[in-house]
């Protein structure tokens, strides 16, 4: 049976993967814990995760803040490939893409939808960035406020790298926008389960290279 595998999707310590930890193992701000996170908002030791049979069972550790998993706030929830845990100002996505992938192809995933409603709780992925939310999502993005500009003297290898990544972001993007249900009533937008797992997917790799190019050595300090 294979370990546990963590990738944080925001927060400081977006871009680390945790591959293949065996349970029970504990997350939280203090050393000791099997993954440390550096986030304030986050308790000492906020939650564990522990095997029970062939399920995974995630338990709060009577954290300040509170745990969700896909935007519900839980005590006790069994995870499974593709859940999305918040913690703090963390985000993390449970399962390795070939996990998630399995799960998908075991659902029969194709009639599998996920809707998402603007003004969702605080640690949900979709959010409005403009009801003012105190999030600290949207804090973060809002920020981000005119597209950064490319790099200027790239050499040709390094645009053709550079187009690489846009075409990568590009093509699922566009999928994405394609596969969308936009219900103008209700303000939702649906996708498919497929869809909104390789959005997080695209989201995962971004905050990988992100890391990558901001810290050279994080290969090394991944376990």
């Amino acid at each position: 049976m294979s370990g546990v595998t963590l990738k944080v999707l925001h927060g400081a310590d977006r871009g680390r993967v945790y591959a293949d930890l065996e349970p029970p193992l504990t997350v939280g701000r203090e050393e000791g814990n099997d993954i440390q996170l550096n986030d304030e908002r986050v308790s000492r030791c906020h939650f564990k995760i522990q095997r029970d049979n062939d399920r995974l069972v995630l338990t709060d550790l009577d954290s300040t803040n509170g745990t969700k998993v896909n935007g519900v706030e839980c005590p006790l929830k069994i995870l499974r490939s593709g859940d999305l845990i918040a913690v703090g100002r963390s985000l993390m996505l449970v399962g390795s893409e070939e996990e998630i992938a399995e799960r998908l192809a075991s659902m029969g995933s194709d009639n599998q939808t996920l809707s998402r409603e603007l003004a969702s709780s605080d640690s949900s992925v979709a959010m409005d960035l403009g009801n003012g939310s105190q999030s600290p999502f949207h804090m973060d993005l809002a920020q981000v406020r005119e597209l950064p500009s490319i790099p200027d003297n790239l050499s040709p290898g390094q645009k053709a790298q550079l187009c690489e990544i846009l075409d990568f972001l590009q093509t699922r993007l566009c999928k994405l926008v394609q596969t969308a249900k936009i219900d103008e009533n209700s303000g939702q937008v649906t996708l498919s389960l497929p869809a909104w797992q390789r959005l997080l997917g695209a989201q995962a790799r971004l905050s990988e290279m992100h890391r990558q190019i901001a810290d050279p050595d994080w290969p090394d300090e991944t376990p």
